[in-house]
């Protein structure tokens, strides 16, 4: 029998949708894995990256039924005894494997799914790999710390077939999709300006000393193929304030705000065309993000999008769509508009209906064996952060851009805007071409 796992589980899958029949036995030999168990049975998974976020995301994703996590990566020692233990539990046995080396748990273990939750400049080189080895991705926003390898993961998800859903869990909850959903049916009018607001920045620290590296870090190997640097104290969380590694509270949360933004205005696979705006950061220190931001885009539309940290922002965090007739604010735990009688607005079946989902780990389960796309597959993820880079761009150059959402260049000739479109890597750390 010659068809292959994946269409096979497709053609399935489309056979019982709405019923519960399903073999309970398959030969490994049709499933081209040997002792492999079928998705309707059972889900292997491994976890790389398994600090806070990944512990939470794995804990998250194992209560789906027959999601089985058998092995997690981490360059921390502590980190990985967390995680076998809480594995261990859950699953009631003392079977979970744990690695140091993500090249080691992908040439060792033969697993269906991955959840990836690193520092931003590791997302791309290990992306890559865990999707040339076939496996579906639950993948930690930002998609990637600079556009051009967010760009080689879309291509190499696609290349390979898998599944991939962003931890942008926005989209699971019902205000954000009721949301939405009024403003892309019109319900507040025409809508041609919308203020994004995100986080403030980072504190200030100044300049730490070399410290010793705690027992247990491979410091070498979190650093990847970042600049070589000592150890100042700074690993866990807080690799979120320095440059090398993320563009602060801008970059972490675009792929939720400006995700959301994108949805409601029907943009989600395209971009900007203009982008300019300013920032401050602190002028030395290790902690060198931007802490305040205020850029503006705008699209071929005409439609404009204003994002900022919460402080310069009248409505301040969440996404704030205004019409013609009126406005809509959501951000978490909270909906909004100019008037009550919008939000109590029922939209109809002729009119259109987003994606729905009330359970974001529960939705990426259910793609990886039906194959349809998920609620926030890598390609809209790869477009909602490009907004937070290009604007990180703009505020660095100190200039109005000019940007092809299509072949996702600049237009101006400005050879110091392209460069940053990329980040140079430490040897012998490659990004593959895709």
């Amino acid at each position: 029998m010659q068809t292959n796992r994946r269409k096979f589980l497709k053609k399935v899958g489309a056979a019982t949708v709405g019923t519960a029949v399903f073999p309970t036995f398959i030969k490994a030999s049709v499933l081209g894995r040997e002792g492999h168990v079928p998705p309707s049975d059972k889900i292997t998974m491994i976890g790389i990256g398994c600090g806070s976020m990944g512990q939470g995301n794995l804990g998250g994703l194992q209560r789906n039924p027959g999601v089985v996590v058998i092995a997690a990566c981490d360059v921390d020692d502590n980190h990985l005894a967390q995680t076998k233990k809480r594995v261990d539990e859950h699953n009631g046995n003392n079977d979970c494997r744990i690695y140091k080396d993500y090249r080691e748990i992908l040439e060792k273990e033969k697993a269906d799914t991955a959840m990836l939750a690193l520092p931003d400049h590791w997302h791309a080189l290990i992306a890559c790999a865990v999707v040339e080895k076939k496996m579906d991705v639950y993948g930690e926003k930002p998609l990637a710390r600079s556009i051009v390898e967010s760009r080689t993961i879309v291509n190499a998800a696609k290349k390979n077939n898998v599944i991939w859903q962003m931890g942008s869990w926005q989209r699971s909850q019902p205000n954000f999709l009721h949301a939405a959903e009024l403003v892309i049916n019109g319900r507040i009018g025409d809508v041609k300006y919308v203020e994004v607001g995100l986080p403030n920045g980072g504190q200030y620290i100044g300049n730490p000393s070399a410290k010793t590296i705690p027992e247990g870090l491979d410091w070498e190997m979190w650093l990847g193929p970042a600049p070589e640097v000592p150890y100042r104290g700074v690993s866990h969380w807080d690799w979120r304030w320095i440059n090398d590694y993320s563009g602060g509270q801008l970059t972490d949360w675009a792929g939720h705000h400006i995700d959301i933004a994108h949805w409601g205005l029907g943009l989600d696979r395209t971009g900007p065309v203009t982008i300019e705006g300013a920032g401050r950061r602190h002028p030395d220190g290790l902690y060198d993000v931007y802490n305040e931001y205020d850029f503006m885009c705008e699209y071929a539309s005409g439609v404009k999008i204003r994002v900022a940290n919460n402080q310069k922002l009248r409505y301040g965090g969440g996404v704030h769509w205004v019409g013609s007739d009126g406005w809509i604010h959501v951000d978490r735990g909270r909906l909004e508009a100019s008037d009550e009688k919008i939000l109590k607005e029922v939209i109809g079946d002729e009119e259109i209906r987003l994606y729905k989902s009330r359970n974001h780990t529960g939705n990426f389960v259910e793609c990886v064996k039906s194959r349809k796309e998920t609620i926030t597959p890598c390609d809209i993820g790869h477009r909602s952060i490009s907004v937070g880079l290009l604007g990180e761009i703009a505020m660095i150059t100190g200039d109005k851009l000019h940007w092809d959402p299509e072949t996702e260049k600049f237009t101006d000739n400005n050879p110091t805007a392209s460069r940053l479109l990329e980040r140079p890597y430490r040897a012998p750390w490659k990004l593959p071409e895709y």
